[in-house]
């Protein structure tokens, strides 16, 4: 019999369920004001390159606040970091409602994107930790679709949600996105307040534990890199402003459906990962996919047709969701508890704020090349870094299941070593 449970009677585990909710509103909040700051900034500058800079001053924080974020998820109790981290989101948002209302200058703006930044430093580390805390390590595969999902219904309607109220007033988008924070603070203080784990040899404070874990494990690092430069160069997400305007004629509205295309495909796959039994090679699966993504995100920047337009991303959202599940559980299932806050600190940078940075390089082709030929040439180095990590990361390939993996309390170097003496 399988170790793997039953992943749809998983979602009825309390603390997953309560917190995939409180999420949600999270992500609501900052999808939102992700569409709606986009959107003012190009209908004041009608200059792609202020998108790009969206991207560069959220990640700024992130680079520089990286391994005191994962220092404080792995040495104070999860729970209260991330509750920290969400009331700065929040206060960000209140702030940008007060931008819009009073018209004040874009400066103001970037400014409080970069807090924005600084808060989802911290809360990365944190919120991503809360949960293998709570849950036996043979759960966490299903625990991860079934949040995948929960994460991907926020992705969705939130775009929906943020072009409508922006098309209202942006005032009122960034208010009720910072309602979103409240909720999820609210969820978080139901639960119970734990310690991380701690290692005997190494203290919390060892700011280089993370990176040394990392590098020490090639299938995790194989899989990091991947995403790295997938999404770094591969999506359009970030240019979707410019599509929306100049390319497709839609208003926000529209904008607000072409960046809820991706979710809605990642959503359908999410949950087909909830149904489906474990892929015997998971690590080729995941290289497959990220060959469709690219392929996808190439004929989005070639098209005219708003059908068309919608059918490229909804292919990609299926695609990358198959990657981000397969990378996140394999970060979950491998790394030891104490250095879950640190681990998933540097992912975080190397991967999720790769979106940042992808933002700006997006941009910057944008200036130079022009949307199109940007985008389409993104998706070519995106299928040329798939080709690379397979020649030089075999061990992606040969992965089992992913239940079947175990934590590794030390690298794989000082685990040899021991077995020779």
């Amino acid at each position: 019999m399988s170790e793997e449970p039953a992943r749809v009677e998983l979602f009825k585990t309390p603390y997953l369920r309560s917190f995939a909710g409180g999420r949600v509103a999270s992500v609501i909040g900052a999808q939102i004001v992700s569409v709606t700051a986009g959107f003012q900034l190009y209908e004041i500058t009608h200059d792609p390159w202020s998108l790009g800079l969206v991207g560069l001053v959220e990640l700024a924080p992130a680079l520089v606040l990286m391994l005191p974020a994962g220092i404080a998820a792995d040495r104070y109790p999860r729970r209260n970091v991330a509750m920290f981290a969400n009331a700065m989101l929040a206060l960000a948002a209140l702030g940008l409602a007060a931008v819009s209302a009073l018209r004040l200058p874009v400066a103001s703006m970037y400014v409080l994107l970069c807090f924005i930044g600084v808060a989802r430093a911290f809360a990365a580390p944190s919120v991503g930790s809360i949960i293998p805390q709570l849950l036996p390590p043979r759960q966490l595969p299903g625990a991860m679709a079934w949040l995948s999902s929960s994460y991907e219904i926020a992705a969705i309607s939130g775009p929906a949600i943020g072009g409508f109220l922006a098309a209202v007033t942006p005032t009122l988008a960034f208010g009720v996105a910072g309602l979103g924070q409240l909720i999820f603070i609210a969820v978080l203080s139901t639960f119970p307040a734990l310690p991380p784990q701690h290692d005997q040899q190494r203290a919390p404070s060892d700011f280089l534990a993370g990176f040394q874990f990392i590098k020490s494990n090639p299938l995790f690092l194989s899989a990091i890199t991947l995403d790295l430069f997938v999404v770094l160069f591969g999506g359009a997400v970030a240019l979707l402003p410019v599509f929306a305007r100049d390319i497709l004629h839609v208003g926000p509205m529209g904008l607000g459906w072409l960046r809820a295309a991706p979710s809605l495909g990642a959503l359908t796959m999410a949950l087909i990962l909830t149904r489906i039994r474990p892929w015997a090679r998971p690590g080729k699966v995941m290289l497959i996919a990220v060959v469709g993504f690219a392929l996808a995100n190439i004929c989005f920047a070639l098209s005219t047709n708003v059908a068309v337009s919608l059918l490229c991303l909804y292919v990609a959202g299926l695609c990358d969701e198959i990657s981000v599940v397969v990378r996140s559980t394999l970060q979950q299932l491998i790394t030891p508890d104490y250095l879950r806050g640190r681990v998933a600190a540097v992912n975080y940078v190397f991967v999720g704020f790769s979106n940042e940075l992808g933002a700006f390089e997006s941009g910057a082709a944008a200036s130079f090349f022009g949307p199109i030929w940007g985008t389409v040439g993104g998706g070519i180095i995106s299928l040329l870094v798939a080709g690379s990590v397979a020649i030089v990361f075999p061990q992606l390939r040969r992965i089992g299941p992913l239940h079947t993996l175990r934590a590794l309390d030390i690298a794989p170097q000082e685990r040899e070593t021991q077995v020779t003496a």
